[in-house]
């Protein structure tokens, strides 16, 4: 027995990989992103009644959750490959490159959130989601709810950015976790609370409107003004996080056309951002470490991932497995604690472990193969990389947790 655990020891040993203190430090940060999706999880299933009078807004949820991220998840890997290169210096004047990222960040984050208000009435349309919210309504719960989640997120984005010189950690290893662990904590209950503007007859379409016209004014500016770097972020992101946002709206069809079922046991609404997050925490965490060798030049990424990018890759599965399972708990717990309907723990622990590795297998092909698209296209992968994992990990995990669902027996 004994001989067997010693081998069990090497083997989980070789799957982590060389790098021991990556592993440790990305597992700290998961762990922290799924106790900290608690908040956003208790959020979703204490306003069932909310989601009921508004039609449409479960739609928004996944996107809520992930364009904070993606943004600033790409703020943070392109924060952490200057440290890397040691180009990092913190300053907030626009003349200077983390001021420039700043005022990139903060316009994307009003732009893309005017998109997926959009975008979500018409994939509604689309799909036949009806009755919905008007556009209007998108516009103002999607955009404030956005904002006041964006200056929280900055924050501590920015304190991250810090974390290197202080604590001694790679931002890599931990800035997408945290920065998802924050999103979770704020961009849902932010979006409920500007879920209570919906419906106001002169309010709303008087701000939709001005919202409209600011962040179309932001682009223009931010597409010729002589700073090039927030021009180049901002031309090269729109694109990517106006798809990415596309695949989180059609995760948030997946989820609203399967509410019924959710419903009947609520402590799946609990389980739902903390499952979504820690897979594109995943990947955030696998899509920042192959960006940060490719821009360091210690990473030529070929058709078939070998050498350090297979080593990350074994990491990501070997992070993944005891991840997933305390997501699981974790969830029980909130369920517990807030009188949800369960199916049982070991049901839902089940539901996550088996959704989850699913979902790492498509976590792991996004990200090797978006470096590899951005690298043989010229483009950053710092940008690119992060949103389209976690977007596509929403698209895909939104899927993944539904077939784990029905697998399991619980629905």
């Amino acid at each position: 027995m004994t001989r067997r655990l010693v081998r069990l020891a090497r083997r989980w040993r070789a799957v982590i990989g060389r790098d021991e203190r990556a592993y440790r430090d990305s597992f700290v940060a998961l762990v922290l992103s799924a106790i900290t999706s608690l908040v956003a999880g208790v959020t979703l299933a204490t306003t069932t009644d909310t989601l009921e009078e508004l039609p449409g807004l479960l739609l928004l949820v996944p996107a809520a959750l992930a364009v904070k991220g993606n943004v600033f998840g790409a703020l943070g890997s392109r924060l952490g490959t200057s440290i890397h290169a040691g180009t990092f210096r913190l300053s907030p004047r626009l003349d200077s490159a983390v001021g420039q990222n700043i005022a990139a960040a903060m316009l994307l984050s009003l732009v893309i959130s005017v998109v997926i208000a959009v975008l979500a009435k018409g994939v509604a349309i689309v799909f036949a989601v009806s009755p919905t919210m008007s556009l209007a309504d998108f516009v103002v719960v999607s955009t404030l709810g956005g904002l006041l989640a964006s200056v929280f997120m900055l924050v501590i984005t920015l304190l991250l950015a810090n974390g290197p010189g202080r604590f001694g950690w790679d931002l890599d290893n931990v800035v997408s976790p945290l920065v998802t662990a924050a999103s979770d904590l704020m961009s849902l209950p932010a979006l409920i609370l500007a879920a209570q503007l919906a419906g106001m007859e002169v309010f709303v379409p008087v701000t939709a409107a001005v919202l409209a016209v600011v962040s179309v004014v932001g682009v223009v500016w931010a597409l010729i003004t002589n700073h090039r770097l927030l021009r180049a972020i901002v031309r090269e992101s729109i694109p990517v996080l106006a798809l990415a946002g596309l695949l989180d709206l059609i995760a948030g069809i997946t989820i609203e056309k399967r509410l019924d079922d959710l419903l009947e046991y609520p402590v799946l609404l609990v389980l739902l951002p903390g499952f979504l997050g820690t897979a594109g925490g995943l990947g955030g965490v696998l899509s920042s470490r192959l960006s940060t060798k490719v821009h360091l030049g210690l990473l030529h990424p070929g058709p078939v991932p070998r050498g350090s990018a297979g080593a990350d890759i074994a990491m990501i599965f070997g992070l993944s497995i005891p991840v997933f399972a305390i997501t699981g708990v974790v969830a029980e717990l909130g369920g517990v604690l807030t009188n949800q309907a369960s199916p049982g723990l070991l049901d839902l622990v089940a539901v996550a472990l088996v959704g989850g590795l699913l979902a790492t297998v498509c976590v792991v092909i996004v990200a090797y193969y978006t470096t590899i698209i951005a690298v043989r296209f010229g483009l950053d992968p710092d940008t690119h990389g992060i949103p389209m994992v976690t977007s596509s990990l929403d698209f895909v995990g939104a899927f993944t947790l539904i077939l784990a669902i029905v697998a399991v027996g619980v629905a």
